[in-house]
């Protein structure tokens, strides 16, 4: 899933806020850009991982124009010193045991997915092809 996350700072200082607005409460306070997302990644895992042990659904994600719209709202004198990026977090390890069903595909359509798997790092399996499809169409 591809979370926005914002990276703030009050003084020109050097240090950094980064926050995901679809998680709240999952922050982090930086030194520089590049630990920020290392760190940010760290921290939406963990995240993830406690709202899994507790049973609790994982948070679509928003458009990263959403949260920069709703943001310069609610900070319309701090939009400038603020700034987006996308972190990809694959979610499936937060989703709970995995189980085995029978499906009846069409041959064709198996072929299809077959040969975007083979052709696309994103995917690693049949299965984690169609169960990346089932998310996005159950998102909508």
């Amino acid at each position: 899933m591809k979370y926005a996350v914002v990276f703030t700072s009050e003084k020109n200082d050097g240090l950094y806020q980064v926050l995901v607005p679809d998680l709240p409460g999952c922050s982090v306070n930086v030194n520089s850009i590049d630990v920020g997302l290392e760190k940010i990644m760290q921290s939406i895992k963990s995240h993830l991982a406690i709202l899994a042990e507790y049973g609790e659904k994982i948070p679509s994600a928003l458009s990263i124009d959403n949260h920069r719209k709703a943001y310069e709202n609610e900070h319309p004198h701090t939009h400038s010193q603020a700034f987006w990026a996308i972190v990809d977090i694959d979610i499936t390890a937060y989703l709970g045991k995995s189980h085995k069903i029978n499906v009846t595909l069409p041959e064709l359509l198996i072929k299809q997915i077959d040969d975007r798997v083979s052709k696309s790092s994103a995917y690693k399996t049949r299965s984690g092809f169609i169960a990346s499809a089932c998310m996005v169409e159950l998102e909508k």
